[in-house]
């Protein structure tokens, strides 16, 4: 299943599944305000988890042993992973509410699905300060680079380079990011001092 090979379900896959709902199951019904609570059943659901990471309830996972975050990680509302095969997610990244990665696929033949229900899974890569805007959905083998920012609705089906604004179905690069970008943050807006100030001291900003 993690080298991308046809797969079928088997009751050992079900059982992996059902384990991690479990988990899912009491997450998901946390007290919002139990922060402690919640970091607890992250490090349990995923493989591995960096420290300050925060994803909002609700979210759904598939397996949770194929996945990693980075440091730093945030989340909103209506994250669903299906990790099949693995999904690595590096350090300060953020989603948008209703991200979705997906790495699991069935054949496009409708009778081979029909009669044989086998699956295929590729590995999704997130480099390192990467944003996903909300409704952003990567599919199978999607790979996308440090720095970059997928705007909201966007369908990534390949891999998108590092440094870049990248959107549309399916995403495409539209421009690289740059200095206007320290300039202003949005639509023309400037960017406040202290914002600046902190970039130039190297001053870490921890989300929880």
């Amino acid at each position: 299943m993690a080298n991308g090979d046809l797969y079928d379900q088997t009751p050992e896959l079900l059982e992996i599944r059902m384990k991690v709902r479990d988990l899912l199951y009491q997450y998901n019904r946390l007290n919002y305000r139990d922060l402690t609570g919640r970091y607890q059943l992250l490090s349990k659901i995923f493989k591995q988890i960096g420290s300050h990471c925060f994803v909002e309830i609700p979210f759904h996972i598939d397996y949770g042993l194929n996945t990693s975050l980075g440091e730093n990680f945030f989340a909103n509302n209506n994250l669903t992973i299906l990790d099949a095969a693995p999904v690595t997610i590096g350090d300060n990244v953020l989603f948008a509410p209703n991200v979705g990665l997906y790495t699991a696929g069935h054949a496009l033949d409708p009778k081979i699905r029909q009669r044989s229900g086998a699956e295929f899974a590729f590995p999704i890569h997130i480099g390192n300060n990467v944003w996903l805007g909300a409704n952003v959905t990567v599919t199978p083998g999607a790979t996308i680079g440090d720095n970059s920012v997928i705007g909201a609705g966007s369908v990534v089906t390949k891999d998108i380079p590092a440094n870049v604004l990248a959107y549309g179905d399916p995403a495409k690069v539209v421009r690289q990011l740059g200095e206007i970008d320290r300039k202003y943050y949005a639509k023309h807006r400037p960017m406040p001092q202290k914002y600046l100030d902190a970039v130039k001291n190297h001053q870490p900003f921890k989300r929880i």
